[in-house]
């Protein structure tokens, strides 16, 4: 199995058995090494110079799944690296999009 199948295994448990992605397994077996000494935290980093896009949804969605599943957070983290076409009306509507998908970041930042 290659990890663009594995990226795509959900939790199944109508099967008997729970089947997990490559990104749940490495965070497992980082926590199971005691590799990091700190909770999981997750972070969508978006750039507010236009709308979000399905790949965005898809991103907010598997690093919000990844800190839930481990009690960590997930963050919403605005980038400033191109403060000319950064708008307030991009960053209402992220903000708005994530909420409409059913995400609540714990700690917003600007950087």
């Amino acid at each position: 199995m290659n990890s663009k199948e594995e990226l795509s295994m959900i939790h199944d448990k109508s099967l008997g058995e729970e089947t997990v992605n490559f990104l749940t397994r490495m965070v497992k077996e980082d926590i199971e090494k005691g590799v990091y000494h700190r909770p999981v935290a997750t972070r969508f980093p978006p750039e507010p110079n236009g709308y979000l896009h399905i790949g965005s949804a898809y991103a907010i969605h598997i690093n919000h799944s990844i800190a839930s599943q481990f009690q960590g957070t997930f963050n919403l983290r605005f980038d400033d690296t191109n403060p000319l076409k950064e708008d307030v009306k991009y960053v209402q509507a992220i903000q708005e999009d994530i909420a409409w998908l059913g995400y609540t970041p714990e700690i917003l930042v600007r950087s």
